[in-house]
């Protein structure tokens, strides 16, 4: 099986800021979003969702995505 090609990106969650922020290796935007939940945890929203902002380190576009834990599925913020 062939890995996916990993890339650096920054992340952090909606509530905590920029500053509380860490860089996450991860093969996507999505990926490093789901990852940055999952080691960091961050604050859940009354809807029991987080939304994470996921920066590239080497180009700096940056994506929004909320994460539903009922269901694990994260989705571009709308």
């Amino acid at each position: 099986m062939i890995e996916a090609e990993q890339h650096r990106y920054f992340a952090y969650a909606e509530g905590v800021g920029r500053a509380h922020g860490h860089v996450i290796e991860a093969p996507s935007f999505e990926a490093a979003a789901v990852g940055y939940t999952e080691i960091y945890a961050p604050p859940v929203d009354a809807d029991d969702e987080i939304r994470v902002f996921v920066a590239e380190l080497d180009g700096g576009r940056e994506h929004c995505f909320v994460i539903d834990l009922g269901d694990g599925q994260a989705e571009p913020c709308g």
